[in-house]
């Protein structure tokens, strides 16, 4: 077998990402193009087609013999990001009343097309119509008697994915139930293609990564970090910043709004800080829960209403253990250096009870916020963790400012 250039040899080709191969093909001649590129199966052929340039897409296609063109054709009609994107359109299908022996022989002969990498692990049983009948396993046919019909031997009972479904949906179906593979079937059951366990880990690690960065108050980056354009870097990440920063613009507003109460009494200055980290740190750890349980498909949209309420308790709990620690605080240090004047229980009592208030707040906001963004049709990870905590920050001081207010009345305010 030849090599590629630069000593790139076969499974090393096959190591790479859709881009990388991309890259690979771009850079051989045409020669070599078509003889690689014929060496793929057609979902791997779809994935580095459509990392190609637009203009260079149908050059490719035209590379391909008739029946891959159409596969691959099909393929890319799907979204990248639904089952019938995902899926192998090559599979190993037989007849129900081919004997064991039978479907043995035409199972070897299809696995020697394979890449070693992608031996198939089920046959799948089709009627004249296309539609799945049930799937029979290779140990099955291997275990079983040559003369037996693959009728007998092959499960009904099968799970089977929409064509259209969602790749998140896909990976948590395989999950559920453990499974190596998995029909792909259109709205009439007629089976379009397969997926598998390997296409699965992708998905995941795509998944968890667009989540990550989303959590992180940027846009999902479309390529590995050091791969990325550094422009293209800065405008995914500038975006974000900026709506970040005009919202913590509202913060001194909020300031402003209050600057009498910080003239008579400076000292409650101190801890602006202190509470409103505490809220923006309570109502990130929310949402990021909340956001994880929901990729997951641990926490529906009817589940709501169980999740505030037991955000609720979370915060009346948290606040009230971070407000003992900063009455404390405020106690214990008064009695060593006298800093915080004679109505320093008050304005202990002041921190205690907006601590209290921010932080469930906090977690109110960030548990609530990714289901109505799963309402409006966005994705839940947009809840980032620095959008949650400035959003909290403003409305942090507003409580501190109010609470200050009743508590410090006749004294210090």
């Amino acid at each position: 077998m030849r090599q590629m250039p630069h000593d790139i040899g076969h499974e090393f080709f096959f190591d790479l990402s859709a881009t990388d191969q991309a890259d690979v093909l771009l850079a051989q001649t045409p020669p070599e193009r078509r003889h690689w590129i014929r060496l793929l199966a057609p979902d791997d052929v779809a994935d580095v087609i459509q990392a190609l340039p637009e203009d260079q897409r149908l050059g490719f296609l035209s590379l391909l013999d008739e029946p891959t063109r159409a596969e691959v054709a099909a393929l890319l009609a799907y979204a990248e990001d639904e089952a019938g994107g995902l899926m192998n359109p090559r599979y190993i299908r037989v007849r129900p009343d081919m004997t064991a022996g039978e479907a043995l022989g035409y199972f070897r002969r299809q696995a020697q097309d394979r890449a070693s990498r992608d031996v198939p692990t089920h046959a799948y049983i089709l009627d004249d119509n296309g539609k799945l009948l049930g799937e029979v396993r290779l140990t099955d046919l291997i275990a079983g008697d040559p003369a037996t019909p693959v009728g007998y031997l092959m499960q009904a009972e099968v799970v089977t994915i929409p064509e259209e479904a969602d790749q998140e949906a896909v990976a948590r179906l395989f999950a559920q139930h453990g499974l190596a593979a998995a029909p792909v079937v259109d709205a009439e059951g007629r089976m379009k293609g397969v997926v598998t366990a390997d296409d699965i880990v992708a998905v995941v690690e795509e998944e968890a990564t667009e989540d990550i960065q989303k959590l992180g108050g940027s846009e999902a980056l479309d390529a590995p970090y050091l791969k990325v354009a550094f422009g293209h870097m800065v405008r995914k990440r500038a975006g974000w910043l900026s709506a970040l920063f005009l919202g913590e613009m509202l913060t001194a507003t909020a300031m402003a709004f209050f600057e009498e109460e910080i003239a008579k009494a400076v000292i409650l200055a101190m801890f602006v800080p202190l509470i409103i980290s505490s809220g923006g740190n309570s109502g990130s750890q929310a949402s990021t829960l909340v956001i994880r349980a929901m990729a997951l498909g641990e926490v529906k949209l009817r589940d709501w209403w169980r999740v505030i309420r037991r955000e609720v308790a979370a915060g009346l709990v948290l606040g009230s253990v971070l407000g003992t620690i900063g009455f404390l605080r405020i106690t214990l240090w008064h009695a060593i250096t006298g800093i915080y004047g004679e109505h320093y229980l008050l304005v202990a009592l002041t921190v205690f009870a907006s601590l209290i208030g921010v932080v469930t707040f906090g977690t109110i906001t960030g548990s609530l916020l990714p289901f109505i963004l799963r309402k409006l049709g966005f994705d839940p990870a947009s809840a980032s963790a620095p959008f949650v905590a400035t959003l909290v920050d403003v409305t942090g001081l507003v409580i501190y400012f109010t609470v200050a207010s009743v508590v410090l009345r006749g004294t210090l305010l």
